[in-house]
């Protein structure tokens, strides 16, 4: 009697063991199914469109200062650093740079006799003018000596238009960027290069854009501006010129873009990045484009919930080269597949990894 209840017995739990390792084997196998993927929380931000374009930054202020007439050459002292003005060197508008020194030159505009006759022309007329309001001479007097007198003030005016020939003073503040070199005190002849100034803490570039853009670009739009130097440095400009023709040759037009430098990032003759701002967007979805799948001439990602990953099709808005706008498709604090997202399909088991 236990014999044939002991052969029942083994049956059943032969029977429960092999159960029990069926289920065990399906778990392993599900585990095993499950894929590693990356996740990050949908969040909503700012998206730009945007028109890239290259060009040259120039300097808005700038002179080449020439000698206009002949003598000895004197470089002058920046009393700044205490040396001779060098490259590089800062001036002031009004500053003294170079002195050509010409005695003859000097001589001849005999500046000290024209001042003596205009002061003495000046009292004169003035005499006159107080006579004639008592009726001590006549209105033909009085003219005459008027006329003196102007011509005494622009004889004088000439002489100090000709004297600061001599004297190479900056126009503006700025900056040396070009000095040749010649020896102190050695004669240089009229209209030799003596020294160029720029003023660069305002810029331009001017770039040339495809026809089909001459609709959507406008006086007034921001751009952001980029030197591959420093692409850190980024500075904001604004589009003040657009021309309305079109090269007959590239079929594109030129604008010109104003960039404000105060800090000096930017040198003459830099070539930079210009994003041209064409529309924004605040507080809406925005993810990278690297996320998307293209599937079916559909736009698609991946969301995960209760470690199954769900096939979104998304509805896009404003796009730049990295970021694109979600419409539809996604909502705030979704959690989007970020990494194992390519052998992916609707519904797959995953496991989400750090």
């Amino acid at each position: 009697m236990q014999m044939k209840t002991m052969f029942k017995i083994i049956p059943l739990f032969l029977g429960l063991l092999i159960i029990f390792q069926c289920k065990n084997r399906d778990e392993d196998v599900n585990t095993e199914l499950a894929l590693p993927v990356s996740v990050m929380n949908v969040k909503t931000g700012s998206i730009e469109k945007l028109i890239n374009a290259t060009g040259t930054v120039n300097a808005t202020l700038v002179a080449e200062l020439k000698s206009e007439i002949a003598g000895k050459y004197i470089l002058q002292t920046n009393s700044l650093t205490r040396h001779s003005f060098r490259l590089g060197d800062k001036v002031k508008e009004g500053q003294l740079i170079v002195k050509i020194e010409d005695k003859e030159f000097e001589n001849n505009l005999n500046m000290e006799s024209k001042k003596l006759n205009l002061d003495v022309s000046k009292q004169e007329y003035q005499k006159q003018e107080s006579l004639y309001k008592k009726g001590g001479v006549t209105l033909r007097e009085l003219r005459n000596s008027e006329i003196s007198y102007i011509n005494a003030q622009n004889s004088y005016e000439n002489a100090n238009i000709s004297m600061e020939k001599i004297e190479v003073r900056s126009p503006f503040t700025g900056i040396i960027v070009d000095l040749p070199y010649y020896t102190n005190n050695t004669k240089i002849t009229a209209g030799q290069p003596l020294v160029k100034l720029m003023d660069f803490k305002k810029m331009y570039m001017e770039i040339n854009l495809p026809e089909k853009n001459m609709q959507i670009i406008k006086p007034g739009q921001l751009t952001r501006i980029t030197n591959y130097v420093s692409p850190d440095d980024t500075l904001i400009g604004r589009i003040t010129e657009i021309s309305p023709a079109l090269s007959t040759e590239t079929r594109t037009f030129k604008l010109k873009i104003m960039i404000d430098n105060p800090e000096l990032k930017l040198h003459p003759g830099m070539f930079v990045k210009s994003d041209i701002i064409i529309e924004k967007k605040d507080s809406v979805i925005v993810i990278l484009k690297k996320y998307i799948l293209s599937r079916n001439n559909a736009r698609k990602v991946f969301v995960v919930d209760k470690s199954t990953a769900h096939e979104r099709v998304l509805e896009t808005g404003l796009e730049n080269n990295m970021n694109i706008e979600v419409v539809k498709g996604l909502v705030v604090n979704d959690k989007l597949v970020t990494k194992g997202f390519e052998t992916l399909r609707d519904r797959s088991k995953v496991k989400v990894i750090k």
